[in-house]
């Protein structure tokens, strides 16, 4: 099959399009016939072998021979199933979450029938399936699960035009707060148009800055920082942060039980639950994807240059197969 390989760490020129074997399903997995998939900062990240951490799971020299295939947002058909596997059959169109072990930019992966895919929203390609894939997941898992983000509370969603930050536009405005976005005045209209009641050109002003108070504020791209947030937080608001290290998970314990204001740190990797709560969004009007560009698997070192600008609006698909 062909894939989109990286035997080392460094620019986007690392990756390389090549044929490889495919995988064949075990008994509990289903092969899967990817279509589409995403060029994303995770996989930035990974592809560069940013920190120590990453490293000490990915190789710490060079990328462990698993995990040399990128992409962790997947859409396409289900070819062939485990005898094992009663969820799924072939001809099935899916999109779902590879996780750490990615997998994503190649014509086929396997993945266990009961992880992180889901069937896919109904009427949409699979450029769009996959674009609904971790961004309105981590949203969910953030503002629902850890936040508890309720309707009349007022959230600033900081980084609002990237992938992450365009679902939790329209997530937290289908909850009925007062949502406020920061991103740059270039994407002040497309913001609007996902339900934000008022937008803060992070380029002229600093959203900490203002007056404004915020039961939430939900940093999607890890531009800003709690004791930044803290003055324009309200008592018991909540500090949601994407990005980070470990140690944030030990402040995020310590503001929980001592602080009258809370960091909320984690990672959303398992997505079962809330890939059909995308997929019924989907279809309630309450969710849609945003697709910034579109590349062929072959061009997929422009698609990571791209996303490295930090300019990209919603998401970066890269088209696999047809």
């Amino acid at each position: 099959m062909k894939a989109a390989v990286y035997d080392r760490y460094g620019s986007p020129e690392v990756l390389e399009v090549r044929a490889i074997p495919a995988p064949e399903p075990r008994d509990h997995e289903v092969r899967i016939a990817i279509r589409a998939t995403t060029a994303t900062a995770a996989c930035q990240m990974m592809r560069r072998g940013d920190t120590l951490t990453a490293r000490l799971v990915l190789g710490l020299l060079r990328p462990r021979r698993r995990f040399r295939v990128l992409g962790i947002e997947i859409a396409g058909t289900v070819e062939r199933v485990g005898r094992r596997v009663t969820r799924f059959r072939p001809g099935d169109r899916v999109f779902g979450f590879t996780g750490f072990g990615a997998g994503g930019y190649a014509e086929y992966v396997c993945l266990p029938e009961h992880g992180s895919i889901a069937h896919a929203p109904g009427g949409l390609s699979h450029e769009e399936a996959c674009s609904l894939v971790d961004g309105p997941t981590t949203a969910l898992y953030f503002l629902r699960d850890r936040a508890r983000l309720r309707t009349g509370e007022r959230i600033a969603v900081v980084g609002a035009s990237g992938s992450i930050g365009t679902a939790a536009v329209q997530l937290a405005r289908h909850v009925g707060a007062e949502v406020t976005a920061v991103c740059s005045g270039r994407n002040a209209d497309l913001v609007r148009s996902l339900g934000a009641h008022h937008v803060v050109d992070y380029t002229r002003e600093d959203y900490a800055a203002r007056a404004d108070v915020y039961d939430v504020i939900f940093d999607t791209v890890g531009a800003s920082s709690f004791s930044r947030a803290r003055r324009c937080l309200s008592r018991g608001g909540r500090y949601l942060i994407t990005v980070g290290g470990p140690e944030l998970y030990l402040r995020d314990a310590w503001s929980r039980a001592f602080g009258s204001k809370k960091l909320v740190f984690g990672m959303s990797v398992d997505k079962k639950a809330a890939l059909p709560v995308v997929s019924d969004l989907v279809a309630r009007g309450a969710l849609r994807p945003v697709i910034d560009r579109r590349y062929p698997l072959e061009a997929i070192a422009d698609a990571h240059r791209y996303v490295e600008t930090g300019r990209k609006r919603g998401n970066v698909v890269i088209d696999v197969g047809a």
